[in-house]
């Protein structure tokens, strides 16, 4: 059992709105909601949860694209961020019954998968090195094959 935190908010997030689930340290509800993609809402649940309950770490199913907003508010209001993995996330499903693919049972299975297994999640830092090095592979990558297809083209 993870208590480093005081609350686990597990966000599935979406184009247009999240789901979001926030678990107490022995797993009780504590928020339970539809949010909006807004960083006004965003910032108003996080800061409440935080004010209300203490430690809050925001975990997210997407932390780019789409999930970039959540993450941006969350490091701003001074939560700890985290992201469970696709994999990690369809394995933990099922282990919980039900086979309903609904945004709030996706939001408790990233929340209580955060509180109760966190070796499942993986940081969600802008300077990490790991992160950089990817991004450069990923780039070189990425001219090599605009290289061929222009060597092909000629």
């Amino acid at each position: 059992m993870n208590t480093e935190y005081d609350v686990w908010l597990g966000l599935d997030v979406g184009k247009t709105s999240h789901h979001g689930c926030g678990l107490g340290s022995s797993g009780e509800r504590v928020y339970d909601h539809e949010l909006p993609q807004d960083e006004a809402a965003l910032r108003h649940v996080i800061t409440t949860l935080q004010d209300d309950h203490g430690r809050v770490l925001v975990i997210v199913d997407q932390p780019n694209t789409i999930g970039a907003l959540p993450v941006a508010v969350a490091r701003d209001c001074g939560a700890d961020i985290a992201y469970l993995p696709g994999l990690a996330m369809r394995k933990a499903a099922d282990l919980y019954p039900g086979q309903a693919k609904t945004d709030a049972r996706d939001a408790f299975i990233i929340a209580d998968t955060a509180r109760t297994m966190p070796h499942t999640l993986r940081s969600v830092d802008r300077e990490s090195d790991v992160l950089a090095n990817l991004k450069v592979l990923a780039g070189t990558d990425e001219d090599l094959a605009h290289d061929i297809t222009r060597a092909i083209n000629r």
